[in-house]
């Protein structure tokens, strides 16, 4: 997925987020979903992994905020071109890119919406 996929690495995503599924300790006992179809229950803690590389970076980063904070702290290109790709891939509206605040503000809510669909821990408060 190019730049989206650079990201679930940079935050130990990838292809180990099968393996918990598998592992889930205690998924089958549960009554209320006995045939349910499996799902992530062992998840990344992004806010923990984030929080821990803002305390060691020299620069003071708001990613909870900024999707340029976001991709800086991961070590990836926070250019707009780079930008502009992202928001590509994760098929921002029209409308949206032509205005880079707008743009900026649907990348980060939704770079955040993503990495809680692929098993990343993400508090409420940040969707």
């Amino acid at each position: 997925m190019g730049i989206f996929s650079n990201i679930l690495a940079k935050l130990g995503f990838g292809d180990k987020k099968e393996e918990p599924v598998a592992a889930a300790p205690g998924a089958a006992e549960s009554p209320a979903v006995p045939a349910a179809a499996p799902v992530a229950i062992s998840s990344v803690d992004v806010v923990a992994k984030l929080e821990a590389l803002a305390s060691a970076h020299g620069e003071k980063l708001n990613w909870k905020v900024s999707i340029v904070d976001l991709l800086k702290l991961l070590g990836l290109d926070s250019s707009l071109v780079a930008r502009k790709e992202l928001a590509s891939e994760l098929a921002c509206p029209a409308e949206k890119m032509g205005d880079s605040a707008q743009m900026n503000m649907w990348l980060h809510k939704t770079v955040l919406q993503k990495l809680a669909e692929n098993g990343g821990n993400i508090p409420a408060e940040l969707l």
